[in-house]
């Protein structure tokens, strides 16, 4: 990951949310989101029969959780995978796919094989979305407010909808937990 991107990526997600008028304690609505970035959001099963993405995903468990294309009309659409998902996983796959768009990464190039379209991805690019994605889920300044009130991880990530492994890396990388316990620590 290039040198500053997290900390850019902490600025961004903040940004975004103050664009939407969304609080640093409130729960970041994915969908409305993605409407502020003028995207259009899909679920795969509108677009092809479930039995086929059930199909894919008995071949490889979750090879395919969301993708986004540019439309010749100027659109941008994002699909998500229903298959085997949580409303938090879905939730998560759309944020890396707006954070994609948010970072104005090029869209990745598509392989046929054995009759599917796959999308080779940009390991620095996936890394970045991933990152944002996080932070856009949970920012920083939102993680810090639960934990000052003594929130565990799970209720952290029912409230914020995400899931548990997603709020506890979130907490853990940002340094939220040091934060807070060393404040603690000097109040004894």
């Amino acid at each position: 990951m290039r040198r500053g991107f997290k900390a850019e990526a902490e600025r961004q997600a903040v940004r975004l949310r103050t664009e939407m008028q969304v609080g640093h304690s409130q729960r970041l609505d994915v969908d409305k989101l993605a409407a502020h970035l003028g995207v259009e959001v899909r679920s795969a099963d509108e677009l092809v029969d479930r039995a086929e993405l059930e199909k894919l995903d008995d071949l490889q468990p979750r090879c395919f959780s969301a993708a986004t294309f540019d439309l010749p009309d100027g659109r941008k659409i994002a699909v998500t995978n229903p298959v085997g998902t949580t409303d938090a996983r879905r939730d998560s796959d759309l944020a890396h796919e707006l954070a994609h768009i948010a970072l104005r990464h090029e869209l990745r190039t598509a392989e046929r094989i054995g009759g599917y379209t796959f999308f080779n991805c940009d390991p620095g690019q996936e890394e970045e979305a991933n990152w944002l994605a996080g932070c856009l889920l949970l920012p920083r300044p939102l993680l810090l407010a639960e934990a000052r009130l003594g929130r565990t991880v799970e209720e952290i990530a029912e409230r914020h909808r995400v899931s548990i492994p997603m709020a506890r890396f979130r907490l853990n990388t940002s340094g939220v937990y040091f934060q807070v316990n060393r404040a603690k620590m000097a109040k004894r």
